[in-house]
């Protein structure tokens, strides 16, 4: 691989690494700044909040890394994790860390830049190939960085984010001194105008050939959010499985994603093509939360987790696909778009799925792998109608 490419695979991996140092800790933070127990309403907000800012932003960031190169961009951004998970390290003050959040939001066009930077850097046809290995470096990262965080927030509640801190400015160095520019710069004079947030999205919805793309992305992110939102809830209130069970599970989630995202998506797309290897990675997905919602004995959930894990595929097929819509000159404008899509299905997917969960919980745990189910059923058509060379 080149040297520009194992630069932002190592970017993704770190970043990565970062945000879930501090994932599972960042609820005792908030608890023991606040001095309550009951979290749920600050801790959704800051989340929502954090969500919120990169999807009016992230679009922006992406249009300016259009016209002034990927590097600035990416390293802005690098440099606002870093002062933010230095705020959350320090800080005695619970105003400060929403504020520092929001700034982390506004800056937040990490995964945006770099996965403009990869297709810059990659012809149509290695695409798919790289970009799974992107995903699979994001995924180990998420793999390792919470058991570091979980050990570290044993010896010191502020330690995981001291570390996230260190990894943010290690990847911050990486950008700086290894990484070189992707992009060149357009020639186009700067208008201001290009700042409205909602501009490049109308841009997107000027592709004829990308709306779908950007529906199925926006459906299969949805989707998504239920494992992060309900995952421990449905495995603890049907199965009874302990934190240990809840814990192993994850890894072997994380680990058999990467696996797959690393060493499946190039035969597959050879094979298959990148729609081919899209629809595969749904179905499988699809089949994997229907057998979950009926499934009344906790080994079967245990082996049902290489099958979701399987479907990871589908996330590198449809950012190939996503970025062959449009030319080179506006990936970063597109990769923008497309993370403010990510930012949109976490600001309502927890929300729409925890709502469908607890108003379900009595009757039947089982509904919201259903609605998982039905958002796959409205993705596919979306694909399988839309024409490509793949």
């Amino acid at each position: 691989m080149s040297r520009p490419l194992v630069a932002i695979l190592a970017c993704a991996a770190l970043e990565a690494a970062g945000i879930a140092l501090i994932f599972p800790i960042l609820p005792n933070l908030l608890h023991a700044m606040a001095g309550t127990d009951n979290l749920s309403v600050l801790y959704g907000a800051m989340l929502a909040l954090h969500a919120l800012t990169q999807f009016v932003v992230t679009p922006v960031l992406g249009v300016l890394s259009d016209r002034f190169g990927r590097r600035p961009v990416l390293l802005l951004a690098l440099a606002g994790s870093t002062i933010d998970y230095l705020v959350m390290a320090f800080t005695p003050y619970l105003w400060l860390l929403f504020a520092s959040r929001t700034i982390a939001g506004l800056t937040a066009a990490n995964v945006a830049m770099i996965t403009a930077t990869i297709a810059d850097i990659s012809p149509e046809a290695k695409r798919a190939r790289r970009f799974g290995l992107f995903h699979a470096c994001f995924g180990a990262g998420f793999v390792i960085g919470p058991v570091i965080g979980g050990m570290l927030g044993d010896i010191s509640l502020r330690a995981p984010f001291l570390a996230a801190a260190a990894l943010s400015g290690v990847n911050l160095l990486i950008a700086l001194l290894v990484l070189p520019e992707s992009h060149l710069a357009a020639r186009e004079p700067f208008e201001w105008r290009t700042l409205n947030p909602f501009a490049p999205l109308r841009w997107a919805l000027n592709f004829r050939t990308l709306i779908p793309l950007l529906i199925v992305f926006l459906l299969v992110s949805l989707v998504g959010q239920t494992y992060s939102t309900i995952w421990v809830l449905f495995v603890t209130d049907r199965f009874h499985w302990t934190a240990t069970d809840i814990g192993l599970s994850l890894g072997i989630f994380g680990a058999l994603v990467a696996l797959a995202q690393a060493f499946a998506i190039a035969p597959l797309t050879r094979w298959l093509g990148e729609r081919g290897t899209l629809i595969l990675g749904i179905a499988c997905e699809a089949i994997a939360l229907l057998v979950l919602a009926f499934a009344q004995a906790g080994w079967i959930a245990f082996a049902l987790i290489p099958l979701i894990a399987f479907g990871g595929i589908s996330a590198p097929a449809l950012r190939s696909l996503q970025s062959k819509a449009v030319d080179r000159t506006r990936q970063g404008q597109l990769q923008g778009v497309v993370s403010s899509f990510v930012s949109l299905a976490a600001i309502f997917g927890p929300l729409v799925f925890g709502g469908i969960y607890a108003l379900s919980r009595p009757d039947w745990t089982g509904l919201v792998w259903i609605v998982g189910v039905a958002l796959f059923a409205v993705a596919v058509p979306l694909v399988l109608c839309r024409k490509t060379n793949s």
